[in-house]
């Protein structure tokens, strides 16, 4: 009852419920219209945090954040769940940084780890990295410049560079399961300091196999920790390993009123499309007025691809993200689509998982998902923090049937999309797209501006400057045809050669040197090919005198 004590006064609605094995205590809060959220530093939270939190504008808590605050810092187990997009990551980081930062809670950091966060992917791993690192950037620590060190471990990098920060000292440890597991089994991450245990989208980790990883994970830790679970859904499995892994957890649940499977701030608008005029419906799609950035998902790697190659070729600014991708180029298009230098990023659902980025305005479908729950996790991409979205799905004709089973599921009221084109109408006004919008975008270019010698040539200057180039170096044969390239090299060597022999037979007083030396310094190639056999006519008419 402790739980329910804590939040009854800020909450419009609270529910408390009692498993029957008093193992586990459910909180669950619906927030109406009036409920104005606490700050950060109301809940008791250090104010370096809460300074650095405002430092990148944060200041009010969420629905989630709200009530896991105060049973987080005060050292409790607790499960939390919400929709993504709901600030969970602060709603574990915040209170992790808080207690490992924290003497009287926690021993002296010496750059062992301190708490660790598992995540399912290595773009998570690499966003709630940023994101603790943002929220502890005032706080003291082990790291080289006196402040607390926030690491990230994941596949897809060489062992090395993390094996030596781990060696130079880390508080928070945050990463994906496999590497976890290598770098506790090889001795290098020490795990036996560990006070507070996060983890997060655990339904991910559970859809990606990882659970086996995860519970040898757990065996390594000490048994008195707090541990917090962080799940959008909880299936079976993720019950069972909370009731075995946590201590009496407190089973937290924040929703607005009212609220669905789906963001009601994201506007949903599906339609049948034929499979040839999907790329043109949809760089209509990324012309219509108010698009910021925007997130297309595709079942396949070789259709992300494709897509984005073909969207560039119509002057997108467009990235992609999928599995045949190196580790480096997926940060790569990550990075630039966080910082705006391309707005549009083309994912499978796979390498989508754990992108959190909050001003995503679109989110397209350009292959109808697999399933109610993929379309939930596609469509969260937008309409994120108290954000508006919309959310377009394409459905080819042979995939009608998967989708009535996503919109049963979902209770979404639209069995049967309306056929659309890229020239329907309706396209144009639903989405607020332009009259007369084509599909390809035309960049205008400055006329009277210089162009910067730093910046690379354009197009039409990189070929024209190679034909300028090959008609400098024509050469004549025989019989009057011009020679470029490979046959121009073979014809200076073998002027070269003619050379040579001709200043051996002026040696043997032969009349080859005038010619020899008429031809070095003219173009006269012919005359040399045709006295390449008189060096030896003269010997032979000399032994024969």
């Amino acid at each position: 009852m402790r739980a329910a004590t804590r939040k009854a006064r800020p909450l419009s609605k609270i529910t408390i419920d009692h498993e029957d094995d008093a193992t586990e205590t459910t909180l669950s809060a619906q927030l109406d219209d009036t409920h104005v959220p606490p700050t950060f530093g109301e809940l008791g939270v250090r104010d370096e945090i809460v300074r650095a939190l405002t430092d990148i504008g944060i200041d009010r808590t969420f629905a989630i954040q709200e009530l896991t605050l105060p049973l987080a810092l005060a050292g409790d187990d607790l499960i939390g769940q919400a929709r993504t997009g709901m600030g969970k990551t602060f709603g574990f980081g915040v209170p992790l940084l808080h207690r490992v930062s924290t003497a009287s809670t926690t021993a002296a950091l010496d750059g062992t780890p301190r708490a660790l966060v598992i995540v399912p992917t290595r773009e998570l791993c690499i966003q709630v990295t940023k994101d603790l690192e943002n929220a502890a950037r005032h706080l003291a620590g082990s790291g080289a410049k006196g402040r607390l060190e926030v690491l990230s471990i994941y596949g897809g990098r060489p062992y090395e560079a993390q094996i030596e920060t781990l060696r130079s000292g880390a508080d928070v440890v945050v990463g994906t399961p496999g590497r976890l597991l290598d770098l506790a089994k090889q001795g290098h991450l020490i795990l036996g300091k560990i006070e507070v245990l996060v983890l997060d989208e655990a339904d991910e980790m559970l859809d990606l196999g990882f659970l086996p990883d995860i519970e040898r994970i757990l065996s390594m830790v000490p048994e008195k920790r707090q541990t917090m679970l962080f799940s959008a859904t909880m299936p079976g499995p993720i019950i069972t390993l909370a009731r075995t892994f946590l201590t009496q957890p407190t089973h937290i649940r924040a929703e607005e009123a009212a609220s669905s499977a789906v963001h009601e701030l994201t506007t949903q608008r599906i339609y049948r499309a034929h499979a040839m005029d999907k790329v043109e419906l949809v760089s209509r799609v990324l012309q219509a007025e108010g698009r910021g950035a925007t997130m297309i998902f595709t079942r396949t790697k070789r259709t992300a691809q494709k897509v984005a190659d073909d969207l560039a070729e119509r002057g997108f600014a467009v990235g992609a993200v999928h599995g045949d991708l190196g580790q480096i180029a997926r940060e790569k298009a990550l990075k630039s689509f966080r910082t705006g230098k391309i707005d549009v990023l083309v994912a499978t659902d796979v390498a989508a998982r754990g992108i959190d980025i909050d001003d995503v305005t679109h989110v397209i479908n350009y292959q109808c998902p697999e399933d109610e729950k993929t379309y939930v996790h596609r469509i969260g991409r937008t309409g994120r923090a108290g954000r508006t979205g919309i959310a377009v799905t394409l459905v080819d004709w042979d995939d009608v049937s998967r989708w009535q089973l996503i919109d049963k599921a979902l209770d979404l009221g639209t069995p049967d999309p309306v056929e659309t084109y890229s020239s329907s109408p309706h396209l144009f006004e639903e989405l607020g797209i332009p009259e007369g919008t084509t599909g390809t975008v035309k960049k205008a270019r400055p006329a009277a501006e210089p162009r910067d010698e730093s910046e690379p040539r354009d197009t039409a200057e990189r070929t024209e400057r190679p034909a300028r180039t090959r008609s400098r170096s024509r050469r004549r044969t025989r019989g009057g045809q011009p020679v470029t390239g490979e046959h121009a090299s073979a014809e200076s060597k073998t002027a070269e050669s003619t050379a040579a022999n001709a200043s051996a037979a002026d040696s043997s007083g032969t009349r080859a040197s005038d010619s020899t030396d008429s031809g070095h310094e003219s173009d006269g190639a012919p005359r040399r090919r045709r006295r390449r056999r008189r060096p030896a006519q003269a010997a032979a008419a000399a032994a024969s005198e």
